[in-house]
């Protein structure tokens, strides 16, 4: 399996190559030359998440070898998920939640950021690269601690990760800042999560900078979804939770189910579309956006707009305006680099562009607000389970999808972070009234739910903050320079 640039087909490289550079010299991001096909439902059945998931990364991942592979595995699953079954289903009288969040940092970027580190580390070692790895990441409030908490102590490899001032949760701040670990480096930058992300991407495309970062003996990679690294084991949650539904005998073989995934950067509702192309029984996919409707917009006038206000809310990690990975999705839709390359100057230099049409069938909504606050409560009194905000916003979408379409096909919603760490909004959702002590109503949301408040939330009380730095966009390479203790001058 070769990979190749969204922009620049000519740019081929192996799997191995593409997770350690992260993205394309030219700003483009790496897809496979094809899709593969899944083994036979009845090959798979039977299989644990650890056996799933060897199956699913040999198919993309073919210039590992086994023993690579199933090291990366068998070090990431392990007991630092609170699951034994690594992802559960919670099944209600609507809908199959698919709970993402039994990993270390209590949210869904866990699943593949747990096996990044093993994946680049076994590159690195193959193609023979005496330099130090930086980790350059930008966050919205999940991928930086996942990133950090991964890769942490990890020899040769260094992580740096910029998160939007005042643009997380409380609880996402503290995770970064209390990170320890001598080769992490966390900052907040005065702007949006936009501003991060578009700093992050211009670093990576500054060949000046770059060269002097390899000079000193380091090279940037990324942790983002823009790295094929974290794409493709993302696509193995979606046929556990398949398989797993088979096995619970709430669907039939073959039988095609609705997958909805609240997203902001389009990375994790591109791994469900991977699989259906790969051959999973899908009927539709079903995006689902909150107040920064950018990409139910898009889906709905064909216009992508990013020329609007980004607004805070209790999804943070879904407050985005520039979805990164769409332009994997449309490379696939069209085939064509020179398009994909259009379309994203225009993004660029106009903040916007058009696309005609579009041959996959995505239902695209928003939920606002005062909805996800609605159907928090209504799910938690229904069902006597508590759900975080951004599950909140997938399932207001599946329920306009439902009102709109009369569609019965079982459906899975991919319940993204534990509401331990937007306790806030849950807790005024139902109807409870929060005090000034986060660990308080951390303490609350755990009676109500019948769930042990995690190791991971409640030793931060107590942890230290080690990470200070408030930095604006234009200060981030030198930022980048002191941590490494790196002389421009040299």
């Amino acid at each position: 399996m070769k990979y190749y640039s969204t922009r620049d087909k000519n740019n081929i490289v192996s799997s191995k190559e593409a997770i350690i550079k992260g993205i394309s010299e030219e700003g483009g991001l790496f897809v496979p030359e094809s899709f593969p096909s899944f083994p036979s439902i009845e090959e798979l059945i039977n299989c644990n998440y650890k056996e799933l998931a060897y199956k699913v990364l040999s198919l993309y991942l073919t210039d590992y070898t086994e023993e690579e592979l199933l090291s990366a595995v068998d070090g990431a699953y392990d007991e630092k998920f609170r699951s034994e079954n690594i992802v559960e289903i919670k099944s209600t009288e609507n809908a199959h939640f698919l709970e993402l969040f039994h990993g270390p940092t209590l949210a869904f970027k866990d699943m593949a950021l747990t096996i990044l580190p093993y994946l680049l580390k076994a590159a690195i070692k193959d193609k023979n690269i005496d330099k130090e790895i930086v980790i350059l990441t930008a966050t919205s409030g999940d991928t930086g601690k996942a990133a950090l908490e991964g890769f942490k102590d990890v020899e040769g490899i260094n992580v740096i990760v910029f998160y939007p001032h005042g643009g997380v949760s409380h609880i996402q701040r503290l995770q970064m800042v209390t990170q320890r670990g001598s080769n992490t480096f966390v900052s907040a930058i005065r702007g949006n999560f936009d501003d991060a992300q578009s700093g992050v991407k211009e670093i990576f495309a500054d060949e000046d900078f770059n060269e002097l970062l390899e000079k000193q003996g380091y090279i940037l990679s990324s942790a983002n979804s823009i790295n094929i690294g974290r794409l493709i084991p993302q696509i193995i949650y979606y046929v556990y939770g398949y398989i797993e539904l088979l096995r619970k005998q709430a669907i039939s073989k073959g039988e095609k189910i609705n997958i909805v995934v609240p997203t902001g950067n389009f990375g994790n509702i591109l791994a469900a579309y991977y699989a259906k192309r790969m051959g999973l029984p899908v009927n539709r996919l079903i995006c689902a956006s909150n107040n920064n409707k950018v990409l139910s917009d898009f889906f709905n006038t064909g216009i992508y707009n990013k020329e609007r206000d980004l607004l805070l809310t209790s999804s943070p990690s879904m407050d985005i305006l520039v979805s990164s990975n769409l332009e994997r999705f449309l490379y696939h839709l069209s085939d064509d680099e020179n398009l994909i390359r259009e379309k994203m100057t225009d993004l660029k230099e106009k903040g916007k562009y058009h696309w005609d049409s579009f041959r996959e069938d995505i239902y695209a909504n928003y939920t606002n607000e005062e909805e996800t606050a609605y159907w928090i409560k209504e799910v938690y009194e229904r069902e006597n389970y508590i759900i975080d905000p951004h599950t909140a916003v997938a399932y207001g979408v599946y329920m306009k999808y439902l009102e709109a379409e009369k569609d019965s096909s079982k459906t899975l919603i991919a319940s993204t972070a534990s509401p331990f760490k937007f306790h806030k909004k849950v807790l005024t959702s139902i109807g409870q009234t929060p005090t000034k002590d986060d660990f308080i109503d951390l303490k609350k949301i755990s009676r109500l739910s019948n769930e042990g408040l995690p190791k991971q939330l409640g030793e931060l009380e107590t942890l230290p903050e080690l990470h200070k730095t408030v930095c604006g966009k234009d200060e981030m390479r030198n930022i980048i320079l002191r941590f490494l203790k790196v002389n421009k001058d040299d």
